[in-house]
């Protein structure tokens, strides 16, 4: 026989029972604030920084270094004479109007940290590219006899030289200029995105605040 206080224990062991809680969905529960809080922390000065200048250079088109302007306006200057010497007849205006075009494609190409070697390197490359012209000239005149037809070829066409170079620096001044607006109006523009501060109040001493109070 099944005794009553055996029973007993069943049916307070049944209603003492707890009963199961849904599960919480995915997201919320006791990490949800912590992970809410992480979410909307904002970035450290420094990593916005490197942000927006990466985010730059992703916009800004490729440019060529110092270096690299320099090198390209030699080799192509030497093409260029080349070219001119065999095809040409060493022809000095053919050569300068090439000369021109490739001070203004360096001009254009070279990066904005290093604007100033377009122009420094236009002279090099127009020496160097008249060294094919003026050997097709010379003849046989011998080493010394090229180094004169260089140094006459140099003299002569000193004005290709001049406005090639003359184009090459406006050309950088006028890419500086646009890069200095264009930095003033970004600043501009962070300094109207920040909120603005509210009023500080004025600092009263103890006298006037115990007249304001009577």
């Amino acid at each position: 026989m099944e005794q009553p206080g055996a029973r007993i224990t069943q049916h307070r062991t049944r209603r003492t029972a707890p009963v199961p809680r849904p599960a919480a969905p995915v997201g919320q529960g006791r990490g949800a604030p912590v992970g809410r809080e992480r979410a909307g922390r904002t970035p450290p000065p420094l990593l916005r920084a490197l942000r927006r200048d990466q985010r730059q250079q992703r916009d800004q088109p490729v440019r060529l270094t110092g270096l690299g302007s320099g090198l390209l306006a030699v080799v192509a200057m030497l093409v260029a004479g080349t070219v001119v010497a065999r095809l040409g007849a060493g022809s000095p205006v053919a050569y300068g109007v090439l000369f021109t075009l490739c001070c203004a494609v360096c001009a254009l190409g070279v990066r904005p940290a290093e604007l100033v070697a377009a122009p420094v390197s236009a002279p090099i490359a127009f020496a160097a590219g008249a060294l094919p012209v003026t050997a097709a000239t010379a003849g046989s005149g011998g080493l010394g006899g090229r180094v004169m037809a260089l140094v006459g070829f140099l003299s002569l066409q000193a004005g290709w030289l001049y406005g090639g170079t003359l184009l090459a620096a406006l050309i950088v001044l006028g890419r500086r200029v646009l890069l200095v607006r264009r930095r003033r109006a970004e600043g501009r523009a962070q300094t109207r995105r920040r909120p603005s501060r509210p009023p500080r109040s004025p600092r009263r001493s103890p006298a006037q605040r115990a007249r304001s109070r009577h």
